[in-house]
């Protein structure tokens, strides 16, 4: 401060020297504290603004965060798929075979429309099996045999055997294996699906022509008309009628199902009701012909296993029927039980006399 004083000419009086450089020393004083201060409160203030601007930020991430959790609520996801990213779940299957080696490619045709014919077959049927089969084309068709006797190397001979799918299990019926084997996300790509016996003969039968009336009358569930002639008809409306394309009953022996109707149909196929007795008196509840099949009557008893040389063969026949008898009473039961327990069940079929088959 010394310096600051001596170059005032003013200091040359002793008088006004101490005056005046006290002035100075307040002055610098107060533009010190006016420099420091105002560095502060800027400093202050850009903390503050920070503060601020990263909190509205937060805010907007925060509220986009919301969303997407929102919007990742609302997507429908396969159950026990959650922990995976969507891309790489795969939610349904086919039945189409792949080779073990060889490099990897994707089958253009696979994407096109196809059905699946479904067979409960054993070896002694084999000829008609065979007749059925090539009736059905192989570039619209995919084969499943289910063998019941256990037999499935007899029939590698036949050529379109070795494109067929084929699941052996014995003494065990169609609707077993179909509940098993046919599930609705399994058989998701077939447009219908052909659930046969295997004793049905095909020689009026053209397949390609039978899902063109099915697509035009809308059919969910169907079945080729029985030619009265030459088949062993159950149900007399189940006959071809000459003046009608279409008939009104639906029986467990040949139904076609689409695959919307089979996912319904499979859920009412039950566990330990292996022969379905009583299931195509409510087909309807998943169901919202010029062409004609004969059965032969020829089926195999499920007990008939490949005998062995020298043994008799046992006829169970009576006993299946009998087993077939009781379980359609259970199933009925467990209908009727169902639909009272169902509060929020509502017949689209109700009449005021009763909800329940007869």
């Amino acid at each position: 401060m010394g310096y600051i004083c001596s170059m005032v000419p003013m200091l040359s009086d002793p008088k006004n020297r101490p005056w005046l450089c006290s002035l100075l020393i307040v002055a610098s004083l107060i533009w010190g504290a006016y420099f420091f201060g105002s560095t502060f409160i800027a400093k202050e203030y850009k903390d503050v603004g920070t503060s601020s601007l990263r909190f509205m930020r937060w805010e907007v991430l925060s509220d986009m965060q919301k969303r997407d959790i929102s919007a990742c609520k609302d997507r429908c996801r396969p159950s026990g798929s959650e922990p995976l990213p969507k891309g790489i779940v795969v939610k349904a299957s086919n039945l189409e075979l792949q080779p073990l080696w060889g490099s990897i490619k994707h089958n253009k045709n696979s994407r096109a429309e196809k059905s699946l014919l479904v067979l409960a077959v054993g070896i002694k049927q084999k000829e008609i099996v065979d007749k059925i089969v090539k009736k059905f084309p192989q570039s619209i068709f995919v084969v499943m045999l289910f063998h019941y006797d256990g037999v499935v190397d007899d029939w590698k001979n036949l050529e379109w055997s070795k494109h067929a799918v084929h699941v052996s299990a014995v003494n065990q019926t169609k609707w077993w294996f179909a509940k098993r084997f046919l599930h609705p996300d399994i058989v998701f790509e077939y447009e219908y699906i052909f659930l046969w016996d295997e004793d049905l003969g095909v020689e009026n039968f053209d397949p390609v022509g039978y899902l063109s009336i099915v697509k035009d009358e809308g059919l969910e569930i169907s079945q080729p008309a029985l030619d009265p002639v030459k088949s062993d008809v159950h149900h007399p409306i189940t006959s071809r009628q000459s003046r009608s394309r279409v008939h009104r009953w639906v029986e467990m022996m040949a139904p076609v199902f689409s695959k919307a109707a089979w996912r319904c149909a499979w859920h009412m196929v039950q566990n330990d009701l292996i022969h379905a007795w009583g299931l195509d008196q409510l087909l309807g509840y998943c169901a919202q012909n010029a062409t004609n099949v004969a059965s032969e009557g020829k089926t195999a008893s499920k007990s008939d296993t490949k005998a062995s040389a020298g043994s008799r063969v046992v006829d169970n026949r009576m006993e299946v029927r009998q087993r077939s008898f009781i379980e359609m009473q259970i199933f009925r039961k467990r209908w009727k039980d169902a639909v009272e327990e169902d509060q929020c069940w509502v017949d689209p079929y109700r009449t005021p006399a009763n909800r329940t088959p007869h």
